[in-house]
Parts: structure tokens; sequence; C-alpha cells
């Protein structure tokens, strides 16, 4: 099934009144960025993504990608939509206008990601790391490098990867064996073998540009040794024309679960003599500036969780009004559509609901990211910032496993139909499971949200959080209005479960290690749970502000309302839960070995 339509009102509000996108257009840096602008925009998005990258998601999903003795062919249809995304412009939106972007902020750029990875995820991973890419080198590459590759990358006539993982390191980069021999031209010669590398080969762009970890001759051991490399595809000459191959190579394909049309490449580097590279920034400390790119990636990845569930949620409800099945329980008429059933009813507001509280912290994020880049203040681009990261892997994390858990529904909803390939349910499915696994594991994300967020400003960042959701609950709590005062209540409460799960963890941080380490996973979900009903509550707030001026769509403020309503009854109250595990630690477990396994 391949009909998708952005759900451009919903992203319209999300970016206006929880991300702050009508303010941006005040500060001097995103000027340009009228709502005039961001209309014209995500329309002509919408279209593209529904027209041109919707159709060929079935189509890459059954062909998949082949590895030939020229390189990797991509499915038919996928050169020619990478073409027209292209010569769009869509590639550069958000990047330097001193590179050829439009330098648009990020609040307006992640919608059209949204879109894109919504319409067609195995098609959007190129692009995305592509801009991750182009991120690194901004930071670190010399002004040289800057001349020679930024503008082609930005303009999408080249693509960009990450080469981090190896056969025998997976998430421990401190195993990583690849080397660079540095050369009398100051250049470097490149030798190793990456795995799991994203579009490391295809027939989209004459050009592919790798940023690879490598480890100097001199460099000292694990993760202070690693040093980042640009090794393209093809060496450019003088000129800036293509010059010789480079000995880069995409030596296999992996066989996945999902996202089938997307080339998962084994690249072999220096098989033949060394690949020409050149070293960014300065020796060792290429881990630093790869979580540069990281850091885009992720929430990138956590946006392509809640990009696949709307997908799915849409795909589910269409199902859900035209499937005849059953008796409606409640008015005894028979063979209604099965979204007059309770439970199927149920599965809907828990995908809507989901996918929203996720979309909201998504482009919340985004919007810390463009005050922190445009701030001049140093204490202000220090405080957005730092809520950044403190958000990215409550994204990644909550949007990667969100939409797992949404798109398992979506196939309940088709009931036996799901199971099957024909009806496109289960693509979404097997496409969105990578996703809680690749820019680092749902794990990762919890101890990189406990132990680099949490604990590095000792729970300042935190706390300023839970000011916000605080003064969210007492506003909703303060409206007189039943309907938020109920979601207030819920609110409030799930605040302090998070708090008294922080305070836990901080007082078991020294002495209770492994305790925290089992803790950080169900703290994760805790943090997730609570900042998504944070955001609910917000929408509701809005949306009952324009019902109170009868100002706008009606009908679409009280669904907000409601959404935000079963948002805080079905999930706010997990919450507890959640908090009560993270305090359990590990004292199930304390003083038992191997053999309970």
């Amino acid at each position: 099934m391949s009909d998708y339509r952005a759900p451009v009102k919903d992203m319209r509000f999300v970016m206006d009144e929880l991300a702050g996108f009508k303010e941006l257009s005040q500060i001097a840096a995103y000027e340009e960025a009228t709502p005039d602008l961001a209309d014209a925009i995500l329309d002509e998005a919408a279209k593209f993504a529904g027209e041109v990258l919707a159709p060929l998601n079935r189509v890459g999903d059954k062909e998949g990608c082949k590895l030939t003795a020229s390189g990797v062919n991509t499915p038919n249809g996928w050169k020619e939509a990478y073409a027209q995304y292209r010569e769009a412009g869509w590639n550069g939106i958000t990047s330097p206008a001193e590179f050829g972007g439009q330098g648009l902020p990020d609040t307006l750029g992640i919608v059209v990601k949204e879109m894109l990875c919504s319409a067609n995820m195995a098609f959007s991973l190129g692009p995305l790391l592509t801009t991750g890419a182009v991120e690194a080198l901004l930071t670190c590459a010399s002004d040289e490098l800057k001349a020679i590759y930024l503008e082609k990358m930005v303009s999408g006539e080249w693509t960009g990867t990450m080469n981090l993982t190896e056969p025998q390191a997976g998430s421990d980069l401190a195993l990583i064996r690849s080397r660079a021999e540095p050369q009398a031209d100051g250049s470097y010669r490149v030798f190793g073998q990456k795995i799991f590398i994203t579009y490391g080969d295809h027939d989209m762009t004459e050009n592919i540009v790798h940023l690879v970890l490598a480890r100097l001759p001199d460099a000292p051991a694990g993760v202070k040794g690693i040093s980042m490399f640009l090794v393209p595809k093809f060496l450019v000459n003088a000129d800036g024309s293509l010059g010789a191959r480079n000995d880069a190579y995409c030596i296999a394909l992996e066989h996945k679960l999902g996202i089938h049309a997307s080339p998962t490449c084994v690249m072999a580097y220096g098989d033949n003599g060394g690949a020409v590279g050149y070293l960014l920034g300065e020796a060792n400390r290429g881990l630093e500036y790869m979580f540069i790119m990281m850091n885009e990636a992720r929430l990138g990845v956590g946006l392509q969780g809640i990009a696949i569930g709307e997908r799915a949620y849409q795909q589910a409800l269409a199902f859900a009004r035209e499937r005849k099945q059953g008796r409606d329980a409640l008015t005894g008429e028979a063979l209604v559509t099965i979204d007059k059933h309770p439970d199927i009813r149920r599965m809907l507001m828990l995908m809507k609901s989901r996918v929203e509280a996720c979309r909201a912290l998504a482009y919340y994020t985004s919007g810390l990211l463009d005050r922190a880049h445009a701030a001049t203040d140093a204490d202000e681009k220090r405080r957005n910032l730092f809520l950044a990261e403190f958000m990215i892997p409550i994204v990644k994390g909550g949007g990667t496993e969100m939409g797992i858990d949404v798109t398992s529904l979506g196939i309940q909803i088709y009931g036996g139909m799901g199971f099957i390939e024909e009806t496109g349910a289960a693509q979404h499915w097997r496409d969105s499971r990578i996703t809680t696994i690749y820019e680092g594991t749902t794990g990762i994300q919890a101890n990189d949200l406990l132990f680099r967020k949490l604990m590095r400003d000792q729970g300042a960042t935190a706390k300023v959080v839970f000011g916000e959701i605080y003064a969210t609950a007492k506003a909703l709590g303060a409206s007189g209005k039943p309907e938020l005062q109920a979601i207030a209540q819920r609110l409030g409460i799930a605040l302090k479960a998070w708090t008294e799960a922080t305070e836990w963890l901080a007082g078991n941080a020294k002495t209770g290690l492994s305790g925290v380490l089992t803790a950080a996973v169900p703290y994760l979900h805790l943090a997730v749970t609570v900042c998504g009903g944070w955001f609910m509550g917000k929408a509701a707030l809005a949306a009952a502000g324009y019902l109170d001026k009868g100002k706008g769509d009606q009908a679409f403020y009280r669904a907000k309302i409601a959404t935000a309503r079963f948002y805080a009854d079905q999930l706010l109250p997990q919450a507890i839960a959640f908090a009560e595990t993270v305090k359990a630690g590990d004292a199930a477990l304390a003083g038992i070995g191997d053999e309970v396994f």
C-alpha cells in the first residue's frame, strides 16, 4: 500500500506551538524563515514525498540492491527519484548558504526529513548520512577540503557516509584496527575493513565521501587513539573534476530483515595498495568529531521511528475504516467497520498519541539546536545546547522503541492480513526494527542519558526540564477545564515518579553501579513517557486557547485535547511502574552468579 499523506497541519501545529518556529524568524540568522516560506516548502515536500517516494517504498523492499562487478545497483526508480530530490534542492535546505545551502532552521528541515522518511525510509537514509557528514566537515575539515567537497555534498551531487564499525568492533570502538599511514604529500593511506556501512556504495551519484575512523602508527591505545579521515570513492583533481578510482570498495551487501533498498555494505579499504585519505581536524580526536555526525544521526534515527510510526498509523486507520467485521458491542449493529470496536480504537489511539508525543519531542529538540546555533550569548548557547543534548537520547531511544511498538500494532489491527506481505503492514515493522540498534542501541542511549547527560552537570539540566514540566502541569491545573485538569493530575504524578527515580540513581551512582546500569533502560522509558506527557499537555493547552478564541479548525483542536487526555490516561500511569523498576535496581540478582541463566 503506497498511499501516504504528510500530516502537514499537525506538523505545522507542533512546529509553531511546541518547537517555537514562529519565534525563530525573529532571530537574525533565520529571518528568511517566514511562515509563508515554510508553508510553500512543506506543501512541496509533501507532494514529493507522497507522489515520488511513497510509490517506490514497496518496489525497493521487493527488489533490494544488487552488488555487481561495477558496484551497487539500487532498485528501479531510485536514481530518477534521487535526481528529482537533488534538483529540487531538498538536500541543502538547512546547510549554510556559503556552500550552496539555503540556511533555513532545523525546525523546518526536520519536518521535511520526517516526510521523506515516512514515504520511503530506505531512500531517506542516504541523505540523512550526507547531512551528518556535512556537519562534521563544517566543524573539523580544513578550508581546502571544505572548498573541494562541501558544495558538492550540500547540493547532493555527492553523498557521504560514516564508517565506524568493524567485524571485531561493534559498539566498542576501542577495538578498531583500521590504520592510516602518513605519506610525503600530506595525505594518508588507509587500510582496513568496515561493516554495516549504509549507502557505502550506490549508483545515484558520481562520488561518495567516506568519513572513516582509523589509527595512526603512533596512536595511543583505546578510543583516545582514533582519528578521522576523508576517503573519497574517486579522487578529485585540482580543477574539481573526478580523477582516479580510490582503493575503497564494497565487497559484500548484507541481507537484512528490512530496509532492503538501503545498501548496507562491507567496505574494504586498501586491498590494492592503500586508499588515499585526508586527516580531518587534529590527530586522535576522530571519535570526538564523529560524535558531531553521530548526534545528527541519532536525532535523525529517532525521527525515523516517528516517521515510520506515522506511516503505519495512516495505513492501519485506512484499513480499519474499510474492513467490516463483527457486531458493534454498544449498538448491536451487525457487520461494522472494525474502527467501531473499542479495542481497535484503543490501538489506533495508542499509535496516534505516541507518534504525536515523540514528534513533539523531536521538533522541540531541533528548535533547541537552532537556538544554540544562533545564540550570541555564551550562557544562552550553552543552556540550549545542554537541553538539546539531554533530549537527544530521549528522542532516539523513545522514537525508535515507539516506532517498533506502533508498527507492530499496525499489524495487529490488520489481523491475519497484517502477516501477509502484500498488504505492506509487515514491511513497516521490518524496516523499523533496525532503528533501536544502529547509531547506538537503546541501552547505549540509556547510558548516554544517565552518565553523559544527567550526571555531567549534577542533574542541573534535568532540573530545568523538571521545572518546565511542573509549570505545564500547573498551567493545565489552573485552566478551569476538567479535561485539562485531568491531564494535569496524571502529569504531576508522573513527574514525581521521575524525580524520585532520578534521586535514587544519583544516590546509588557511586556505590551501586550494577544496579544503576540495570536501571538505565527503564529510566530511559520513564523519561520518554513523562516527556511525552509534558508535550501532549502543552499541545492541549495550545489547542484549548484556540478553542476559547473560536479560531481555526475547531475539530482539529478538540482532537488534540482528546489525544492528550488519552495519552495521560493510558500511558502516563506507566511512569510509576518504570520508576519502581528503576528503584529495584539489580536486587533480584545480587549475589547470584551465571547459574541463574
